[in-house]
């Protein structure tokens, strides 16, 4: 084995890595999530929002399921950068998945404000006054969200442009159901609207970065050549 090929094979495996933290971030979040869903006393999942779980003795488990996904998602757009290099979003399309994991760890950094009796002796409603944390929280969750939306449209580009059209199309539709989700004017079932929706995104890197890890050793042979 040549030490070029050598070289190849050990950048190729720590790509990986770094792609594989896409790929169990949003499962993983998830999994957490549901875990204090069933067993935090008050919980109600269809009613609060998971926010809400960073709040209370037990609030630094939510935490740490912001700051860790968020972190494995940074990876995996330092993995997408590897791979995506040449072509179209090479730049845009892991800066957005990266803001996505920005996004997430300011928003397990910075609480959220108690609310709709949650956790114990909180407010029934929405708080009276949001807090600067509570607004750096909101600020971390709209990161994520337009990151990963706009980063859904920028990979619709770069996929359209390979003819991927099943890929094209899924990047489109991703943050059309989103969108359908989040501004949907019915109150009732808000929190279990914003979870489905949170699960669309994730469930979309998730998707994006087992693909590229299948379409690795391509890849990475074609950044090398150049």
């Amino acid at each position: 084995m040549s030490q070029q090929t050598a070289r190849l094979g050990a950048s190729t495996a720590q790509t990986t890595r770094l792609l594989a933290g896409g790929v169990v971030a949003g499962p993983l979040f998830f999994a957490v999530v549901l875990i204090q869903a069933l067993t935090r006393d008050g919980f109600d999942l269809s009613h609060h929002p998971l926010s809400l779980l960073s709040l209370g003795d037990l609030g630094w488990i939510q935490i740490a399921d912001f700051v860790v996904t968020g972190v494995l998602y940074v990876a995996c757009a330092v993995g997408m950068g590897r791979v995506l290099r040449p072509g179209r979003s090479r730049t845009w399309g892991p800066l957005l998945v990266g803001v996505l994991g920005v996004g997430l760890v300011v928003a397990g950094v910075f609480v959220t404000d108690a609310g709709a009796g949650f956790p114990a002796g909180a407010p029934a409603g929405a708080p009276e006054q949001i807090s600067w944390h509570g607004i750096l929280h909101e600020v971390g969750f709209g990161l994520a969200v337009t990151g990963t939306i706009a980063g859904c449209l920028v990979f619709a580009r770069r996929f359209s442009g390979l003819k991927r059209w099943g890929w094209a199309g899924a990047c489109v539709a991703t943050p059309v159901a989103v969108l359908a989700l989040v501004l949907w004017p019915d109150q009732d079932g808000v929190s279990v609207r914003l979870v489905l929706a949170s699960a669309i995104l994730f469930g979309f890197v998730t998707a994006l970065a087992a693909r590229l890890i299948r379409d690795l050793p391509d890849d990475a042979v074609a950044a090398t050549a150049d």
